[in-house]
């Protein structure tokens, strides 16, 4: 069987791809590179020093600011602040965009969460780094927020890695979503999962019940038709939750059901962020066969009025989201 690397991989699609310049392989690139720098600390957290831990610092989220967190921030901004392909870049740790310098600037915008459930480090439970890649959209140099608050249906791609037992690279482009693991041995992504599809209907939720007495009464009925028992309809659902985002929508994608964030009496709008988690996963999730919702909306179809707005989110199987959906819509 031929194994195929992540930058093979890539070389190929901008091979087939007519009018291609190479600007977004060099990109992805730069991200793989990102990875592999972040996976190591992971791999390195309970050994190295000064590697655990809070940096005292809180970020613009009222969260306060693990080691780590910084240490990816810090890792994708200078890898991709550098690489002449990228105008600015948002990130859930930075209150305000980094803007490069217009004589180093490309035509893309990076968003990202550079490490999703950095609270669950300490006890070695997997987590992630999530991104998207955008087109700049406003004529001229000036990056607008025309550039910074875009759609999720204008993405060019998103993608997530996954620091767990082993390192996943899942991204998507548009044309199918693909998984590459990381072979430590020879530090490189091999296709470990091709034009991944998550299936149409599943039989776990996850949820954080701990908040259940915050939650409007549509999202309690809904949780408690799934602990029904009625094996026509092949209830009850079992619940999953690990409580880091970027692993419970890896499961869910890989083995279908329904991941929910929803809005509750102490945050209306949920906590999640919508351009650095809910878009992106949004679009790798639709690009399988499933769908995503804030429970009244499209989550691709809603256009940002800030770079750190929240949203609910309801993410997975196609039967679980129109289920989601009847009991929410309002």
């Amino acid at each position: 069987m031929e194994r195929i690397t992540l930058i093979q991989h890539l070389r190929r699609r901008q091979n087939m791809a007519e009018g291609a310049t190479g600007e977004f392989t060099s990109l992805m690139m730069e991200i793989m590179v990102g990875a592999k720098f972040v996976s190591l600390e992971v791999n390195n957290a309970g050994l190295g020093e000064n590697i655990l831990g809070l940096t005292g610092r809180v970020n613009i989220q009222g969260e306060e600011v693990q080691k780590l967190d910084e240490y990816a921030n810090e890792i994708f901004i200078k890898l991709l602040g550098n690489s002449g392909l990228i105008c600015a870049i948002t990130s859930e740790e930075l209150d305000k965009p980094v803007i490069i310098p217009p004589d180093q600037a490309g035509k893309y915008v990076f968003t990202m969460d550079p490490l999703d459930g950095s609270s669950n480090i300490d006890v070695n439970v997997s987590i992630g780094t999530i991104f998207s890649i955008y087109r700049k959209q406003s004529p001229g140099k000036e990056v607008t927020d025309e550039d910074l608050l875009q759609k999720g249906s204008q993405q060019v791609a998103s993608g997530y890695i996954l620091y767990g037992s082993s390192t996943m690279f899942v991204y998507t482009s548009g044309e199918g979503v693909h998984g590459f693991t990381l072979d430590p041995s020879l530090g490189e992504f091999f296709l470990s999962h091709g034009d991944i599809k998550i299936p149409q209907s599943g039989t776990t939720y996850s949820i954080n019940e701990g908040n259940i007495e915050t939650w409007e009464e549509p999202q309690k009925s809904l949780v408690d038709y799934m602990k029904e028992t009625d094996k026509e309809t092949q209830r009850p659902y079992k619940l999953r939750y690990i409580g880091t985002l970027v692993s419970d929508f890896h499961r869910t994608l890989l083995k279908g059901g329904i991941f929910m964030y929803p809005g509750d009496q102490k945050n209306p709008r949920g906590k999640l962020r919508y351009a650095f988690e809910a878009a992106p996963l949004a679009f790798i999730v639709e690009q399988a066969g499933g769908k995503a919702t804030d429970g009244q909306t499209n989550i691709q179809e809603i256009k940002p009025s800030e770079i750190h707005q929240r949203t609910p989110l309801f993410i997975g199987s196609s039967r679980e989201v129109d289920l989601a959906s009847k009991f929410l819509k309002t």
